[in-house]
């Protein structure tokens, strides 16, 4: 018998990762505000998802109800601790400056209790940052933590338009990262410029993953381009591969061209 549960879909900052929380009884809406047990202790998470059935063996991790929607009291509170968080990475942005550090603050924000405050910064290394943390424990009095985050992770906080013209991916709806390697360039025989693969993050581009199972099954038993196989007991070239004519160009004998359908090189497959 499988276990399921009644749960609401929440993330902790926007296009952030949906983690689910059990249905506390309260009717909720998407985007509503609500009290929750999160990572950092006693957090504001927005509502994303409505209620719906799981099975608690898909979740990956013990489920906690959510405590309550916010008050009224409860919001004015989350609004002063936005804005003493905008304050206090101001206040960070300098004591890096102060310390020479190499990082950048992302985001900071406060739990909701106050009971600590967290800063997300991006470095391009591990960055010592043990005196800074002394020096805002000080100002602050509560429990500071540093934490490291990619620059896939940044550009999603800060925003950043795609080389399409359009807002990024990830600051719109692409809530997780996979793995993007250069295989995925090459299968999509696209020409290997950083410039043109790259985003504005300066890692190859996430809609690589796109069209790349598209392609892989397109391509599935189809001579690469440069190289040289034997077609009608001829040494040929490959010399163009076209996903969408659904053709290979062959050049035999250094003059000869012949063009062959996909269907001869897969008939093996189907």
């Amino acid at each position: 018998m499988e276990l399921t549960a009644t749960v609401y879909g929440v993330e902790f900052y926007p296009v952030g990762k949906i983690i689910y929380y059990l249905d506390n009884g309260e009717n909720l809406r998407r985007r509503d505000k609500v009290l929750v047990v999160g990572e950092f202790g006693l957090e504001v998470a927005s509502v994303v998802t409505e209620k719906k059935e799981i099975k608690i063996e898909d979740v990956g991790y013990d489920l906690k109800a959510i405590i309550r929607k916010l008050t009224k009291e409860d919001e004015e509170i989350y609004k002063k601790n936005l804005e003493d968080a905008t304050k206090a990475k101001y206040t960070f942005k300098q004591l890096v400056k102060k310390h020479e550090l190499p990082m950048k603050v992302v985001h900071v924000r406060y739990t909701f209790d106050r009971s600590k405050l967290v800063f997300f910064f991006s470095a391009e290394s591990r960055v010592d940052f043990r005196e800074l943390v002394k020096e805002l424990a000080k100002i602050y009095k509560t429990r500071i933590e540093l934490r490291q985050i990619g620059v896939r992770d940044e550009m999603k906080f800060i925003g950043a338009l795609g080389l399409c013209g359009r807002p990024a991916c990830c600051t719109v709806f692409l809530r997780e990262f996979q793995s993007i390697t250069l295989k995925h360039a090459k299968r999509q025989q696209m020409m290997i410029n950083p410039a043109k693969i790259s985003g504005t993050c300066r890692r190859l581009l996430c809609c690589l993953r796109y069209e790349y199972d598209f392609y892989e099954k397109a391509l599935r038993g189809i001579p690469d381009e440069g190289s040289f196989i034997v077609y009608e007991n001829k040494k040929c070239k490959v010399t163009n591969v076209n996903v969408f004519l659904r053709e290979v160009t062959l050049t035999c004998n250094e003059r000869e061209i012949i063009k062959v359908p996909f269907d001869h090189f897969q008939k093996e497959l189907a």
